[in-house]
């Protein structure tokens, strides 16, 4: 597959071609939807609590009389069956996270490029720098390249003036070439990356 590659004032850069190993697959939803559960999976905090009966502070003195009463034998006011005590099988501290084969994440992420390739939502550009951190020049360029909702992935170190001009603009996000993830590519329309994201995704997944 190739791909014209553009700048970011429009203007043709050559081109470039893709390997079909990495972009030129059948997506598979199955291993999609397997990496972002797990991906989600393991954002959850977990700290969701509730006190079980051993952790209320009520008196242990027996309720009422043993016998003659006309109700249970209740031993503690700290049960769960009265107002006040303890819940019964209740959420407890603990991780939701899941597991997943490195391979599985790697196979997975290779899809995903796929999708947006087979899309036509994959876009190739130069480089993403600008001199200023100006967000108002830099939301001009995302518009005349059609970016209202995109993933922009650059190399080892994003340009600071581009973080800092791209970061207030709704709907865009900017990662590291460490940061590309299944989740976020799918989560917007368009998949944007740089010439040394690319040469680095391909040496990384070939």
């Amino acid at each position: 597959m190739e791909l014209t590659i553009t700048t970011l004032e429009g203007n043709s850069a050559g081109s470039v071609t893709l390997s079909d190993e990495i972009f030129g697959l059948d997506p598979r939803p199955d291993l999609l939807q397997r990496c972002v559960n797990w991906q989600l999976s393991r954002r959850q905090a977990g700290t969701h609590k509730t006190k079980g009966r051993s952790e209320i502070n009520r008196t242990g003195h027996k309720v009422g009389r043993q016998k003659g009463g006309g109700v249970a034998r209740h031993g503690a006011a700290s049960a769960p069956q009265f107002r006040g005590g303890g819940r019964a099988f209740g959420p407890v501290v603990r991780s939701h996270a899941i597991d997943l084969p490195k391979k599985v994440r790697a196979l997975a992420l290779k899809h995903a490029l796929s999708s947006k390739a087979k899309d036509g939502a994959l876009v190739v550009v130069d480089k993403a720098a600008v001199t200023e951190a100006k967000t108002k020049a830099l939301r001009g360029q995302f518009a005349k390249l059609g970016f209202a909702n995109a993933l922009i992935v650059d190399g080892a170190e994003v340009d600071t003036n581009f973080r800092m001009a791209a970061r207030n603009i709704p709907n865009i996000d900017v990662l590291p070439i460490q940061g590309i993830n299944v989740y976020d590519i799918l989560r917007r329309h368009k998949l944007v990356l740089t010439k040394a994201a690319l040469d680095a995704l391909e040496a990384r997944l070939k």
